[in-house]
């Protein structure tokens, strides 16, 4: 009988040289992606940046900010070949962790109405609706709105 080997998933901090290999997927997977400088200032500012990977490779990364008793999720991604498989929530989940263990008793995020993956995967793990940004998108004809979305940890 031979044993069947789980791919080991590791989530360690995000460093600048990290993103080389964030930056293709960033650009890959979103239509206005975060740029090189966003990802830099969130990791000079001291942001809590996450690399979410399956036996050495990129699945996934992540971005937060803590302040006192609260976090914000500033960018969750999953890669394209890795995507609805689960590791959105397996990631999200850790972050939520993260945020208790930082003394955070609320979490939140904003996220696109036209992003129907990201809603169900955030109302799917216990986020609900709790506001809306006016035009707080860049969108290919103007601006697109953002829900507010907050969860008790």
């Amino acid at each position: 009988m031979s044993a069947v080997l789980k791919p080991a998933i590791v989530l360690r901090p995000m460093v600048e040289a990290d993103l080389a290999a964030v930056i293709p997927v960033e650009n890959a997977i979103y239509a206005f992606p975060w740029t090189p400088g966003n990802f830099r200032d969130s990791l000079a500012a001291g942001y809590s940046c996450w690399m979410y990977e399956r036996d050495g490779e990129l699945i996934g990364y992540a971005a937060m900010m803590h302040a006192t008793d609260e976090s914000h999720l500033l960018n969750l991604s999953i890669v394209a070949g890795a995507q609805m498989q689960g590791y959105g929530s397996q990631l999200l989940a850790q972050l939520c962790e993260i945020a208790r263990e930082r003394g955070s008793r609320l979490f939140f995020l904003e996220v696109r109405p036209s992003n129907a993956a990201a809603l169900r995967l955030y109302e799917r793990n216990g986020f609900q609706r709790i506001g809306l940004r006016r035009d707080y998108y860049p969108a290919h004809a103007g601006r697109e709105d953002a829900l507010i979305f907050g969860l008790q940890l």
